[in-house]
Parts: structure tokens; C-alpha cells; sequence
């Protein structure tokens, strides 16, 4: 099997490297230090197992598996942390495996024999939308086969188009799975809803503007083409706004 480590302390790799080394009968196909460099790695290399660490910077381990569970042939995933706090959430995201650090070889062995059951059956079970009770860092998309992860941070509005979800960032546009109601239950802090097919991020205001038939359009920090507000909208997010 193929496995990818992801820790975001090098000597926690290079250990548990050489753990599986001593097992023997396993591929390392590589390292990964953070959540979001994991989830890359394990689509580039088509990996069968990923040892993932929970607390790491950039994205967690929890939110990781969540985006790895979406891939289209997902790898098995098995938790490794000093802390056994996170167990049920690991649990939630469809792990096979909690380990608790310092990892022993031989729940090592016993982690990995699960995987490699769990991959021949290809019954990785579906992962919840919001296992962890948290909001989510990124946003994860697939072009042309690919997973591409957004960065919350970087989405400046989201519109509906159909059974997608455009997302406008920083990067350019990207589709996602994902209704808008769902999002915006999601990320409602960062978020407020303009028209029924559209939300926009708090900090990409930069005015409101009445056209000379009367519709209002919100007028982004970024440029762009001005996005249209729903009568509906607009006392809400007036009132919203004046708390900027």
C-alpha cells in the first residue's frame, strides 16, 4: 500500500518513516506538514493510506480528512496524535484508526491491516458536511479531475448557477457541489445573503448604489460587475452594514 505521513513536526515523520520501514511490505510515497498540503499530495500521488496528525497549522487534520473523503477514490484515513480528545470527531470523519502517540508498532501493524481491509472492500463510508461542529477553512472544487482547495479567506462572493455554486476569489472562479443554504449556514459570520442566488463576503463591501430604476447594487471592493439586491435583501443587509 501507498502511504502518505502527515505531521507537522519533522522528527514525528521521520519516526513514524522509520516504523513503517521496520514493518516492511508498505510504499512511503511521501510527506506532508500541514492539512492542506496533505489533501494535495494524496490526489497528485494517488495514495492508499494517510497517517494524519490533528492539531497542525494552515488546516487541522479534521477538516483534512473531510476534504480527502471527497476525492474520488478516497484513501483510508488513520489518525496519529499526542491528544485522545479528538477520537470522536476522528471517528465521525469515517478514520479507520485512532493512534495515540508515541505511536506503538505493533497498533501501528494493527491500523494499517484495517486500511488495507477497508480499501479492498471500497466501502469508505460517506463523510457528514460538518462532522467536526466547525467551519471549515477551505472550500474544496474539482477541475478537470483535479481537487483544488479555496481558501475561505480569498471568496469573495458566491452565486448560485444551477445545481453549482460559483465561487469568486482572488484566484478567479471555481464550481462547487454545495447549495448556497448549506453555505450560508456554514459561514454566516463572514457571509451575509444580497439576492436569493447570491452572498457576499463582509469585507468586499464597498458601497451600495441605486440605479435610476431604482435597483440596488452592491458595489465591491474588487471591481467587478455590481451584483444586484433584492428588495427583499436590502433592509438587512442596511441595518447589517451599519455595524461595519
Amino acid at each position: 500500500m501507498k502511504i502518505l505521513i502527515v505531521d507537522d513536526e519533522p522528527l514525528a515523520r521521520e519516526r513514524m518513516a522509520s516504523l513503517l520501514r521496520d514493518l516492511g511490505g508498505y510504499e512511503l510515497s511521501g510527506e506532508a506538514s500541514n492539512g492542506r498540503e496533505a489533501v494535495e499530495k494524496a490526489e497528485s500521488l494517488g495514495v492508499d493510506v494517510v497517517l494524519l496528525d490533528v492539531a497542525m497549522p494552515v488546516m487541522d487534520g479534521l477538516e483534512a480528512a473531510r476534504h480527502l473523503a471527497g476525492m474520488a477514490l478516497p484513501p483510508a484515513v488513520v489518525f496519529c496524535t499526542a491528544f485522545d480528545q479528538h477520537a470522536l470527531a476522528a471517528f465521525e470523519a469515517a478514520a479507520v484508526d485512532y493512534l495515540v502517540k508515541p505511536v506503538r508498532p505493533e497498533r501501528l501493524a494493527e491500523a494499517l491491516e484495517r486500511a488495507r481491509r477497508q480499501r479492498l472492500a471500497q466501502q469508505l463510508p460517506a463523510l457528514p458536511a460538518q462532522s467536526s461542529g466547525r467551519s471549515r477553512s477551505h472550500l474544496s472544487a474539482r477541475l478537470r479531475g483535479c481537487l483544488r482547495l479555496i481558501p475561505v479567506d480569498d471568496i469573495r462572493y458566491l452565486q448560485a448557477e444551477e445545481k453549482y455554486v460559483v465561487v469568486h476569489h482572488g484566484r478567479g472562479e471555481d464550481l462547487v457541489e454545495e447549495s448556497l443554504k448549506s453555505l450560508e449556514a456554514e459561514f454566516g459570520e463572514r457571509f451575509i445573503r444580497i439576492h436569493r442566488n447570491c452572498l457576499v463576503a463582509w469585507d468586499e463591501f464597498a458601497e451600495l448604489r441605486r440605479s435610476t430604476d431604482g435597483q440596488v447594487h452592491a458595489i465591491l471592493r474588487h471591481g467587478g460587475t455590481p451584483l444586484e439586491v433584492s428588495r427583499r435583501c436590502l433592509p438587512q443587509l442596511r441595518e447589517r452594514l451599519k455595524h461595519l
